[in-house]
């Protein structure tokens, strides 16, 4: 990454690609609700270090499970100086995991990722179906576990979301996809 972008830049450009693809394109049924009820934090770390942006997750999932969920749902951890490169962002995951076992929030809440350059085992760097977890920086969404079960209890085919997404995303293509984010 060239330069480091404000806060304001940052959580700009998350906030629209959350609208536009995640909630536009459809590609989470349950993100369009805690957005809309405004319980989705948008955090930017200034991490340049992993340490740093350790301190920063255990601080934000800490916040998360001390705060009531109609406040926060979800937060999304946004770090564009640290972990630019994909293979490195997916070794911190392990550290994400780990620090969830580590704080006793494992099957409490639970750790996604996107990356600007986020790549599914087994598919081309180019492939359309890896823009399901393209965020515009390197993000770690914290979600609690107990707002998914009620969103996949209320959605009755959630097993297939991951098919709709690809489906959709086929359909739109990269030129599509561009055109997201003029």
């Amino acid at each position: 990454m060239d330069s480091m972008p404000s806060h304001e830049e940052a959580i700009d450009a998350t906030r629209i690609w959350l609208e536009r693809a995640v909630i536009g394109l459809n590609l989470c049924p349950f993100a369009k609700a805690v957005h809309k009820k405004g319980q989705v934090r948008f955090v930017v770390s200034d991490a340049t270090q992993p340490l740093q942006l350790h301190e920063d997750l255990v601080r934000e999932l800490e916040l998360l499970r001390d705060t009531d969920p109609e406040q926060i749902d979800t937060t999304l951890l946004i770090h564009p100086g640290l972990l630019g490169d994909f293979l490195d962002f997916n070794e911190f995951l392990e550290v994400a995991d780990d620090t969830l076992v580590d704080l006793e929030l494992e099957g409490e809440i639970q750790v996604a990722s996107f990356h600007p350059d986020f790549q599914f085992e087994g598919t081309a760097p180019d492939d359309i179906t890896n823009y399901t977890n393209r965020s515009p920086f390197p993000t770690l969404h914290l979600l609690r576990e107990a707002s998914i079960d009620r969103a996949v209890a209320a959605f009755p085919d959630a097993s297939k979301i991951f098919e709709a997404n690809m489906e959709t995303l086929d359909k739109l293509g990269i030129d599509g996809w561009k055109q997201l984010f003029p």
